[in-house]
């Protein structure tokens, strides 16, 4: 729901006020267990999330309790009960004090929506176990990236801020291992990273979405390591000038001039 506009949000709010008040008044003696239960049937999962809100919306939380559950003439085991119209306590007063959760507190139920790819917001830490749990699971941070429909390398670009922050505070971060399956990349992943690195990507931009190291990825491209698989080839660069132009004087004192600049001067 949170993900919805405040207009949006106010139209199922509305359309919703019917169905809460007929289960006002099948609670209140218009019908019986099995009508509350027909009512509840015919709505979806997502509409009793907002049904809770609108009847909650409904009640006064600073009514005294005797004013909100004196229509009931019965306990919880069906006995016959007096109505306590002369106690002051609130709804307001019921309310449970607030639970401080550690900062490390993780909700595995919101771990598990993060990598089916729903809309769910999480902490740096339920995001970070849902990375790992990904991990084992034998995905890569790319394939993480993917299924939360993030930029190529976002996972990848978390986990290396976070590692960093975790050990400026002296934290010990969890155990995460590169890459899909302990670093073991897939050949469709050999061939996409040869593919993108033939494009322009930098080394350093891939490790950081495939969840390996930046060595590993230039193996990769100049074929190294995969050579079995397919995609192209890094062309490994000569970077040591030719002897022509490491001569400037036709004694063979180094230089950087092109031949013919060697030449003119040697003249």
């Amino acid at each position: 729901m949170s993900t919805l506009s405040a207009k949006e949000r106010g139209d199922m709010v509305e359309d919703l006020l019917p169905a809460a008040a007929h289960l006002v008044t099948l609670v209140h003696g218009d019908g019986g267990p099995r009508d509350v239960h027909q009512a509840l049937a015919s709505l979806s999962s997502s509409d009793k999330d907002v049904l809770l809100i609108v009847l909650a919306g409904l009640v006064n939380p600073d009514q005294p309790m005797s004013k909100a559950l004196g229509w009931l003439d019965f306990n919880e085991f069906g006995e016959a009960v007096v109505p306590a119209w002369g106690a002051s306590e609130t709804l307001r007063d019921l309310v449970p004090e607030p639970v401080d959760v550690e900062d490390d507190y993780v909700d595995g139920v919101a771990v598990q929506r993060y990598l089916a790819g729903e809309q769910v917001a999480v902490t740096k830490s339920e995001r970070l176990a849902a990375v790992v749990l990904a991990v084992r699971r034998g995905m890569s941070y790319l394939q993480v990236d993917r299924v939360r429909g993030l930029a190529d390398g976002s996972t990848g670009v978390f986990i290396t801020r976070l590692r960093a922050a975790y050990r400026k505070e002296g934290r010990e971060f969890p155990e995460l291992p590169q890459g899909s399956s302990g670093g073991v990349l897939s050949p469709e992943q050999v061939v996409e990273i040869r593919e993108r690195s033939a494009a322009g990507a930098k080394d350093l931009e891939l490790a950081l979405a495939f969840g390996v190291q930046a060595a590993t990825i230039s193996a990769v491209c100049t074929g190294r390591r995969y050579a079995e698989c397919g995609g192209p080839i890094r062309v490994k660069r000569e970077n040591r000038p030719d002897r022509a132009s490491r001569t400037v004087w036709g004694t063979s004192t180094p230089g950087f001039l092109g031949d013919g600049d060697a030449k003119e001067l040697a003249a």
